[in-house]
């Protein structure tokens, strides 16, 4: 798949997200990359498993399939990635807090108070924000600024 076109239509239909799940006093973080797709459109999701040549497919409700990338090894291809092809539209901002949640976990970070709350203030800016219930469990949780991103000139790679 041409990188320019991959990264296009990952701006449109891709998705960064972080997983944050509690119990007790244990938490789990994970950042995930995935991308959901009508199952008439399987065929791409399989193209761009072979071109990164990370991630795994998976059925997704009766009519829809995910492509799915949540290990910090098979990630750093998702990364690099859109570190040479950069994304042109709001989906930036998420993804650079995506990769600074990265960075914060492969330094440990989240297995600190301070950086598992900073991790969920990341999740509070990304897509749809946190639901109320997130919010209660997590009440302390550090305010992140949305890294704002112009989009006033687009630039022809060609």
């Amino acid at each position: 798949i041409n990188p320019h076109y991959l990264t296009g239509f990952i701006d449109g239909e891709g998705c960064f997200n972080i997983s944050i799940l509690k119990n007790n006093e244990l938490s789990t973080v994970k950042p995930i990359f995935q991308l959901n797709l009508h199952k008439k459109d399987l065929k791409i999701l399989e193209a761009l498993q072979k071109t990164w040549g990370v991630g795994k497919i998976y059925k997704h409700g009766q009519d829809s399939f995910m492509y799915r990338v949540s290990s910090l090894k098979n990630l750093r291809v998702i990364t690099t990635h859109f570190d040479n092809y950069p994304l042109i539209t709001q989906k930036l901002a998420d993804y650079l807090l995506f990769k600074q949640s990265i960075d914060l976990i492969q330094e440990k970070l989240h297995l600190t108070e301070k950086g598992l709350l900073t991790l969920v203030g990341i999740k509070s800016v990304l897509n749809w924000g946190l639901s109320e219930k997130f919010k209660e469990t997590f009440p302390n949780l550090i305010p992140v600024v949305r890294p704002k991103v112009d989009i006033s000139e687009i630039k022809d790679v060609y």
